[in-house]
Parts: C-alpha cells; structure tokens; sequence
C-alpha cells in the first residue's frame, strides 16, 4: 500500500484570527501532494467568541467546506471537522451533534485562564507550575472521558511558553493518556510547536513513546492558520512517528477511523 499524506486540524478566516481562503489552503495542500485535507475550525461557544466561529456561522462554515470537497474531488479529499473546546458547561450540544468527519476536543483553559495565550502569561508567576501541569491533563482526562471526541488536539499545549514542570511529566499525563486510550481516541502530532517558544512538537517524543507502549492510534496536523502553514513541518512529524515505532496513521470519514500508511 502506498503512503499518503494527511493534515487534519487546520483553520480558516472564520476563527478571526487566520488569514487565507479555503481555496488557497487547498491548492497549497494539492501543491504538497497531501491526500487528505481537513478543516477543523474553532467552534462556536459561549466564551471567548472572538477566536472562534459564531453560531449563526456554522451552517456558511459547513457549506464552505462542503462546497469545496465537491470542487476539488479527484486532486485531494477534503475533510470536515471542529476543534472543540473543552470546557465544563459552555459545550454546545450543536457541535457536539454536528454532522461531521470528525471532532478534536482541546484544552486552551484551566479555570477560564487561557493559558496558551501570550496575553495572558501573566497567569504562570501567579500559579505553581507542576499545579498548573496537573490541572491541564486533568482536563484532558476529563475530556476523554466525556466520550464527545474523535481526536485530542495538541495533547501536551501546557509546554508551548516553555514553563516546564519539576515533576515527571511521564507521570502528570499518566492518567490522561489512560484515559484516551480507554476512549478510543486518537493523538494528533501536530508540528504548531515547532513555530511556538517550545520548539517542540506536539506531543513529545517522550510522551509520544508511552502513547506507543499503550497502543494509542495517532494522525497528523500542521494547525495550519496561514497558507504558509499548511503542511508544516510534515516530515518532522513523520519522522518523529516512524522513530518511535509508528508505522500507521488514521483518517476519518463520519466519525468512523480509517487506517492508512504515512
């Protein structure tokens, strides 16, 4: 079997804070020799809504993406999806019911801190870092459990402004990584680290290797908020799977896991 390229969580203008048209990200992506493309745009939620869709735009986000699967079916195939956010009480039963390829679910909160924002690294000096490490995988733990999600975005985000813990991180994601195993969940390795303070992807390759141990399935993304982004860094992130052990990837279609060769 052939190997294919796929890149699964990627954006559009529509979170207000990505420049491009879906055109554009596709034809970069047909240009790369990706197979499988997805958009995964912010989805709407009562919180922080400028970084996101609105409600009232999810069906001209559906269509978008619909309408350019059909145009381009035969040069690559286009995936639709949202990355969720996981956040008690503000989960929205219309994305959560969407009629989708697939959901990531991610973490970009600890108590409403958004703590992956530069705006607000602040809130690190105020906070006990292994504290904060615990908390952040705690909720992706929940989040697994919750059963909602295919896929676990950026899995260990917590490191992207590089305030590492003094604790074995092996042992603050333990339970997580139990956790999204149980679920049936997949990991992206998503290469957006390699462009943050962290220079790093995500996961690490440290934690990518228990992943490994415990038969976790993983896929691909470069989070692309930019054309220049799409793809980014792929073979990095294939590279870093292949050492490990990682010989297949999977893709989605309504939900469903497919396997393929990377």
């Amino acid at each position: 079997m052939s190997s294919m390229r796929i890149d699964l969580h990627n954006h559009t203008t529509r979170c207000n804070h990505a420049v491009g048209t879906i055109d554009e990200y596709i034809n970069r992506a047909i240009e790369l020799g990706i197979d499988t493309y997805g958009f995964s745009e912010h989805a709407p939620m009562n919180f922080d809504t400028h970084y996101r869709l609105g409600f009232e735009e999810m069906d001209a986000y559906v269509q978008d993406v619909l309408v350019a699967k059909e145009k381009y079916q035969g040069k690559i195939e286009i995936l639709l999806g949202y990355e969720v956010d996981y956040l008690p009480t503000y989960m929205d039963k219309r994305v959560l019911k969407s009629d989708v390829d697939y959901l990531i679910g991610s973490v970009h909160f600890i108590d409403k801190w958004g703590f992956d924002n530069p705006e607000f690294i602040g809130g690190y000096e105020k906070r006990d870092i292994d504290t904060i490490w615990q908390e952040y995988f705690d909720a992706i733990e929940a989040m697994a459990q919750t059963g909602y999600f295919d896929i676990v975005g950026h899995f260990d985000l917590i490191k992207v402004f590089k305030f590492m813990p003094n604790k074995d991180i092996r042992l603050i994601a333990n339970n997580a990584l139990k956790a999204i195993k149980k679920s049936g969940m997949v990991l992206e390795l998503n290469s957006a680290g390699l462009r943050k303070p962290i220079k790093e992807i995500y996961p690490s390759e440290m934690l990518l290797n228990v992943a490994y141990e415990l038969d976790i399935p993983i896929t691909f993304s470069s989070d692309a908020h930019s054309v220049e982004q799409v793809g980014f860094k792929y073979e990095e992130a294939t590279a870093l799977a292949k050492k490990i052990g990682y010989r297949k990837a999977v893709t989605f279609e309504r939900r469903e896991q497919e396997l393929i060769t990377f």
